[in-house]
């Protein structure tokens, strides 16, 4: 082999490899919503600025908990979407960094307000409100008249009839929990009624939204969840009923938080950026996502639940989403809740 030839392979090998520096640039992502609105999500951040952009879809809770095992080394970026109170969680630990948007004076008061009390590690992105939907064909079939009111749900004739996410995994969950407290006067009287609701659970979901998938195939007759992730099922033509409780009940300021150590911490910023933007809130609607979104230019969809039309409680989301509450609250809610069903 000449020498001349021994060049030519070593320059068009060298060519053949990435420039230093030059690799393409990445983004780690946690989605806690729907496949459907972190696929819209994730394509179009990666369309509009070349950035690639690995998603994973997991419940709050399991985010959550993921974060805090990787704290050491975390190997996410962004956290986007999902139920505040553990996203305030995170924040109180110190798993998520501090970073104000430029873009804050433009988002609704509770978002803005979600950041101030996180001491700015974390933003709301949307409110969404908590219910109960039914399926009309399931309760007919058994003669049982729809509930009304969170009370109704402790009837023995609902005897295995409801589902309701587990607060361990769902941050849906977690929020019906801290309702229940807020709204029956106290912790030792949420729990009561939870304890009695429990007698009529069929089962204790992984996901939030799952409750809402099972009524629409007809597999439970109540289900309890996000008053969006129902209307999904009924905008999909399913049997699904929807209905705001009438004691009053809580909701969600879904947030997203930028990971503490984040290894690609500008293009974490970017993306946060990118979600603020009311152009992109209103993409929402193309998921079939019918959350009220944060930034107040951005589009509402004409069938999201509006907090206006639904007494909510006056949820203390300063309280619930502190890390030794929810410590407290889940450890409480496995022995007196969980392990009651297991017997």
């Amino acid at each position: 082999m000449t020498r001349r030839l021994l060049h030519t392979i070593f320059v068009s090998a060298t060519l053949a490899l990435p420039l230093a520096g030059h690799a393409a640039e990445q983004l780690n992502v946690l989605c806690a919503s729907d496949n459907e609105w972190c696929e819209l999500m994730r394509n179009t951040f990666q369309k509009e600025t070349g950035i690639e952009v690995s998603m994973v879809r997991k419940s709050a809770g399991e985010i959550f908990a993921q974060i805090r095992a990787e704290a050491a080394n975390p190997k996410t970026d962004i956290w986007w979407a999902g139920t505040g109170d553990p996203h305030l969680q995170a924040a109180n630990a110190g798993f998520t960094e501090v970073y104000q948007s430029p873009q804050l004076p433009k988002l609704h008061a509770w978002a803005q307000e979600q950041a101030r009390i996180s001491g700015y590690r974390t933003v709301g992105i949307y409110m969404g409100l908590l219910g109960i939907g039914y399926n009309p064909e399931v309760l007919q079939a058994k003669k049982l008249a729809p509930p009304k009111c969170w009370s109704d749900l402790l009837k023995p004739e609902f005897a295995g009839e409801i589902q309701i996410p587990n607060p361990n995994s769902s941050g849906t969950a977690y929020t019906a929990m801290a309702t229940f407290v807020q709204l029956y006067g106290g912790e030792n009287e949420g729990f009561a009624y939870m304890k009695s609701l429990g007698n009529n659970v069929s089962q204790y979901t992984k996901s939030g939204s799952a409750p809402a998938k099972a009524l629409a195939r007809g597999e439970t007759g109540i289900g309890v969840t996000f008053l969006h992730d129902l209307l999904k099922e009924t905008m999909a033509g399913m049997p699904v009923e929807v209905l705001a409780p009438c004691e009053g009940t809580g909701f969600e300021i879904g947030s997203m938080s930028i990971v503490k150590g984040a290894r690609n911490l500008a293009n974490a910023k970017k993306f946060y950026e990118f979600a603020l933007r009311a152009d992109v809130q209103s993409l929402g609607i193309k998921a079939n996502a019918l959350q009220v979104p944060s930034n107040a230019s951005a589009e509402i969809p004409p069938k999201a639940p509006r907090p206006e039309n639904v007494k909510l409680i006056n949820y203390d989301f300063a309280k619930y989403g502190a890390d030794d509450v929810r410590k407290r609250l889940l450890k409480r809610w496995d022995e007196e809740i969980f392990a009651a069903q297991r017997k």
